[in-house]
């Protein structure tokens, strides 16, 4: 069995659900600490212009240690309405965007109190969307302890996986390490290389959120990956 472990971000790019799709299993690494103004609350989305971010305004005073799954939302400026309203500015021209865009509005309109209740519903939608048939686990689910590689390891000891995909940038650590090798674990790394599709501007642009592609190429998306 392969698994991959990744922390749930906000709307995600094409590659993180590629990488999804490689593996039998997909750890959402949700009890680790948060990291301010990273992909875990924002991502980018296309304009006429270039890219632009969409962001999640997260509580954070006071808290610098908290983990992921235990970041509230902040709902006093009505943010949610100026997400839409972006995503529909940019959007409502591309063939596919009135087929998925009620589904991922109503999740952002829930108004979850959590940032990680928000992304991995988005992240589930997405992954229904895209056809994946993967399990999604939680690792708050999975009482694993131990820091970096050894929690990773833990996490596929205790999936009984065989094979263990990790994104590129931990391989300046991970190959400083025999863990994996001495519990005959083998450790393989995800190099991604980015698709081109039909976007709305004839220069492609790469590395934005997935739904860029979902409402430029429809059923089809799956194929891109």
């Amino acid at each position: 069995m392969k698994i991959a472990i990744m922390q749930p971000t906000f709307l995600p790019w094409i590659g993180y659900f590629s990488m999804m799709s490689e593996v039998d299993k997909f750890v959402l690494l949700d009890d680790v600490q948060f990291e301010r103004r990273s992909w875990q609350q924002r991502n980018k989305i296309l304009t006429s212009n270039g890219p632009i971010w969409l962001t999640v305004p997260v509580a954070n005073k006071s808290l610098r240690l908290q983990q992921i799954n235990n970041v509230q939302i902040l709902y006093e400026k009505d943010f949610i309405k100026k997400i839409i309203r972006s995503i529909e500015l940019n959007y409502s021209k591309a063939p596919h965007y009135k087929l998925y865009s009620k589904k991922i509005y109503s999740i952002l309109e829930e108004r979850p109190k959590k940032l990680s209740i928000l992304t991995i519903r988005l992240i589930k939608e997405i992954k229904k969307i895209l056809e994946i048939k993967t399990k999604l686990i939680l690792s708050s689910e999975m009482n694993i302890n131990g820091k970096r590689e050894e929690r990773l390891l833990n996490i596929c000891l205790s999936l009984k996986a065989k094979t263990y995909l990790s994104p590129p940038n931990s391989k300046s650590y991970l190959d400083q390490s025999d863990i994996f090798n001495k519990n005959n674990i083998v450790l393989e790394y995800f190099n991604y290389s980015h698709p081109t599709y039909p976007q709305l501007i004839k220069e492609f642009q790469p590395y934005i959120s997935v739904i860029d592609l979902i409402f430029n190429c429809g059923r089809s998306s799956k194929d891109y990956l």
